[in-house]
């Protein structure tokens, strides 16, 4: 994973459920099907307009609710980073199990507009709207689960060390 991310933001508020992400219907499906799903009670055109490299810019305790795989199907839709106001506990872990790094960074929900181009350096834990140029501080990542990131997720990961059989 580069020490830098550039992508267009998606803008999610305070409080997103993973219930929204991942319908309970959709749970039966495979993690391809899943992922047609995405946001489609409350934004149902989205995942049409999805490409590879956008990132979402979310509110207050995103991730709320059940383990459901919304951090997988959002990385599976082509989402790159989550960046939140703060983010629940459970979904960044799920989202580092998965290789979606999910930072969180106070003011960076009123830093930007949807649309907007963010670019978020990892290492410092700074993401910058391109457009105004305004910079946010936020909490870097342990290495420890960047180097999860760096290597996928946790199964590739522990495939690499030998822990787990290859495919």
């Amino acid at each position: 994973m580069p020490e830098r991310l550039t992508g267009r933001v998606w803008k999610f508020g305070d409080n997103i459920n993973t219930d929204l992400m991942v319908p309970g219907f959709a749970l039966r499906m495979t993690a391809d099907d899943q992922v047609k799903h995405l946001f489609a009670a409350n934004r149902p055109d989205w995942r049409e307009q999805v490409q590879q490299g956008d990132i979402i810019v979310g509110g207050k305790n995103f991730g709320t609710g059940s383990s459901r795989p919304g951090a997988r199907s959002l990385y599976r839709a082509g989402i790159r980073a989550l960046i939140a106001e703060s983010v629940n506990g459970l979904f960044l872990r799920n989202s580092v199990n998965f290789g979606l790094p999910a930072l969180q960074c106070s003011g960076v929900f009123d830093a930007f507009q949807e649309g907007d181009i963010a670019e978020i350096n990892f290492t410092a834990g700074t993401v910058r709207n391109t457009r105004s140029g305004v910079v946010v501080q936020g909490q870097p990542l342990p290495q420890m689960l960047m180097d999860i990131i760096d290597a996928g997720g946790i199964e590739p990961l522990l495939r690499r060390e030998g822990y787990l059989a290859p495919i």
